[in-house]
């Protein structure tokens, strides 16, 4: 027979979990579009950096030279930050069911 008390223990730690999983949620998309923003103010910096540089070529050889190397910059830099931020997704999705675990276990008949 399932007692009031158990019925406001269950609700009280649904909230706890709700409670942290929320924090862990704001904590992690702060974390990913910060990341975002570090990527795309060092890529603008990049840019800039790319098109002073090619300003000043004189010779048709170093403008691609300096194309070539931008280019493979910038995609060594997409890869890398691609990686960390889709690391970012997968902590945030850990750590915002993480709270869940123990309510998902009282409940599935084969942790019992």
């Amino acid at each position: 027979m399932v007692k009031v008390e158990d019925i406001q223990n269950y609700g009280k730690e649904h909230l706890e979990s709700v409670a942290a999983s929320a924090s862990n949620l704001q904590s992690g998309v702060q974390a990913i579009a910060t990341a975002y923003g570090d990527y795309a103010k060092k890529s603008f910096e990049d840019t800039k950096s790319f098109v002073e540089k090619l300003s000043g070529v004189k010779s048709l050889d170093k403008a691609l030279e300096a194309q070539t190397e931008y280019a493979r910059s910038s995609y060594e830099t997409f890869v890398a930050e691609s990686q960390k931020i889709a690391g970012l997704y997968t902590d945030l999705a850990k750590q915002t069911f993480k709270p869940y675990e123990g309510l998902v276990a009282k409940f599935n008949p084969a942790s019992h």
